[in-house]
């Protein structure tokens, strides 16, 4: 399910941010892939988190060797292909070979994910917490219950969970896009929202839906 969740808050809406891997520091690119690639790659090739693990170190190094490389301090590597060569062999001792170990090396340092994006609607900034809850109700809370098949109880949790995550959101958004702390705010707030839809006591397709509504309606 947490897949498909991200899969819907990885839609494009009102506003949304994204983490441009050029901007951070290998260590925090390292951090990155684990919010990000870490997982994907688990289910994808069917490893273990040991050699998740392995396979961001292999990318933090290359990033370093490939830094060097544009310095000018890089005694070992001439061009980032020649990395990339010895990126493959290390990636064949993990086992991964061929067009899997090449498409890696395309996606080695990720750009960001649904859980590292903050989307947020600038204009409930003026609003507290207490009036988007009221506004949702008074707006949303009949539709949710027809398109959703919940009852009274559950759309008002989903409400209750939409409304805290905006003003959360409004919150770290405050933090600048070039400080890596607000991707790692993201993430926690973007998790502790994904807690609260799991409480409702909702079907898959029924959490699916509760994000995707609120994607698409506003007040």
């Amino acid at each position: 399910m947490k897949k498909k969740l991200w899969s819907i808050l990885a839609i494009l809406g009102f506003s949304t941010i994204m983490a441009h891997a050029q901007q951070w520091t290998p260590e925090e690119q390292l951090e990155l892939f684990g919010y990000c690639e870490k997982g994907i790659l688990m289910k994808e090739l069917s490893i273990s988190e040991e050699t998740a693990n392995k396979i961001g170190q292999i990318n933090y190094w290359a990033t370093l060797q490939k830094l060097k490389i544009e310095a000018n301090t890089n005694d070992t590597f001439a061009t980032a292909n020649e990395v990339n060569q010895e990126v493959l062999k290390k990636y064949k001792a993990l086992s991964i070979t061929g067009d899997r170990a090449k498409g890696l090396i395309s996606r080695m340092n990720a750009t960001g994910c649904a859980i590292t994006q903050l989307r947020f609607i600038k204009s409930y900034d003026t609003l507290t917490k207490a009036q988007l809850v009221t506004g949702y109700k008074a707006k949303f809370r009949k539709k949710l219950m027809d398109q959703l098949g919940v009852n009274g109880r559950q759309a008002d949790m989903i409400i209750d969970a939409e409304a805290w995550k905006q003003k959360e959101s409004l919150v770290v958004a405050q933090i600048a896009e070039s400080d890596f702390n607000r991707i790692r705010k993201s993430v926690l707030l973007n998790k502790e929202y994904d807690k609260k839809l799991v409480v409702i006591d909702l079907t898959d397709q029924q959490k699916s839906q509760a994000v995707e509504y609120f994607i698409q309606n506003q007040l």
